[in-house]
């Protein structure tokens, strides 16, 4: 039961979750996704292959992380890290769950959705992790497998890049920047001793970093206002004024946080913007599935 527990652990539950539920919210945000036959069945294989694909990432980035995981007190206790699970283990759980996943999109949905999921566990463990050491454009790199998720699940329902789905994209894009900056704001120390390099300024924590984070929560605005310009979502009847106000305030509430840490420059802040920005996330996208056209 021990190994299976480590096995669970290389997935990184949690944060695989988290991930899987943007694909879910976007499928579930597609015109007609609700007249699915077996939509919750459908619900149920997206969340299966894409727990499968995003955590075959999260194994091959414990494995070729492990010895910078074990310098860090955080990740000293990972499966790979301490010892429990082999790097050979770590590459045939990490192969068998990747080729499993993508096939379950392939074979359920379509070869263009498995296509984009293929494409998303490359970057994140082949280009996003080691370049974590070289410089902080690591944090763009991983934005991008990190905002595809919202394709998959788009994609899953349309079978087609279509303008919703790059909506979606630009959204979770957009949001792992002070997501992103925040996380690397509070572990800087553990960060910098190992040479992960996650911060726009090469010296640290600085009113600059600060900055971009206000800036790329602003840029969250009309992005999440555009799915009422563009025929995704409707304001026209109440419950549309209700999503229309729950994703302002949700604004307010993750800009407010990065002025916050503009103007103190202290962890405390930081940790603030880290734990808004999983709210705000979820709230914005059930907003969206309230008032969806």
């Amino acid at each position: 039961m021990k190994k299976v527990k480590d096995y669970l652990l290389l997935i990184k539950p949690s944060l695989t979750i988290m991930v899987v539920f943007s694909s879910v919210m976007s499928f579930a945000l597609t015109p007609g996704s609700e007249n699915f036959v077996d939509f919750w069945k459908m619900i149920g294989l997206l969340f299966a292959g894409g727990m499968l694909v995003t955590g075959s990432a999260n194994a091959i980035n414990q494995v070729v992380e492990k010895d910078t995981d074990a310098q860090m007190k955080r990740t000293a206790k990972r499966p790979v890290a301490a010892g429990r699970v082999s790097v050979t283990e770590g590459w045939i759980f990490a192969i068998i769950t990747g080729a499993a996943g993508v096939y379950i999109l392939g074979h359920y949905f379509n070869w263009l959705t498995a296509g984009i999921a293929a494409f998303s566990l490359f970057l994140y463990a082949f280009i996003y992790t080691p370049l974590k050491k070289v410089n902080s454009i690591a944090v763009l790199a991983g934005a991008i497998p990190g905002a595809l998720p919202c394709l998959i699940g788009w994609t899953a329902g349309e079978n087609a890049l279509t303008l919703g789905g790059w909506i979606l994209f630009a959204f979770q894009f957009f949001w792992q920047f002070p997501h992103f900056w925040a996380i690397a704001w509070v572990a800087h120390r553990d960060y910098s001793a190992v040479g992960f390099k996650l911060l726009p300024a090469a010296e640290g924590p600085t009113k600059f970093t600060a900055l971009q984070t206000v800036l790329y929560s602003l840029l969250l605005l009309p992005v999440t206002m555009s799915p009422y310009f563009t025929g995704m979502c409707t304001f026209s009847d109440l419950k549309g004024i209700i999503s229309i106000c729950l994703v302002v305030l949700a604004n307010m509430f993750m800009l407010g946080r990065s002025i916050a840490l503009y103007r103190n420059m202290d962890v405390g802040s930081a940790r603030k913007v880290m734990f808004g920005s999983y709210m705000y996330l979820p709230v914005v996208m059930l907003a969206w599935l309230l008032s969806k056209a």
